[in-house]
């Protein structure tokens, strides 16, 4: 029961902060890889990165920045070339533009 318990409470708490996400060096160390796009309308997603961890919660495209790969809930490869990425995003200053273009994508950040 206790063992139940436990579990569930990770879950909930490793949802709460699902964005949390590590720059990876290089490819074979991340999870998927993203390519950022100059317009808003070419990308999957569009990103807004938060100060605070606690400000990225959910998956809406509200990312913070780890400094260690070991506290990131994602690992991610900036990618030289748009056809080498699994994700293309756009950064916005606008907490209110961020969110997914293209759902079918979304689980990529679960």
């Amino acid at each position: 029961m206790r063992i139940t318990i436990i579990i569930a409470l990770l879950y909930v708490g490793s949802s709460l902060f699902g964005q949390s996400i590590y720059s990876a060096k290089y490819k074979s160390q991340a999870d998927f890889s993203v390519y950022v796009v100059n317009y808003e309308s070419q990308a999957d997603l569009v990103v807004h990165k938060v100060a605070y961890r606690s400000q990225a919660n959910g998956n809406e495209g509200a990312w913070y920045f780890e400094d260690y790969q070991s506290r990131a809930d994602k690992v991610i490869f900036f990618a030289k070339y748009e056809s080498q990425a699994d994700l293309k995003i756009y950064f916005t200053k606008y907490r209110s533009a961020a969110g997914w273009k293209s759902a079918e994508l979304k689980h990529l950040l679960y």
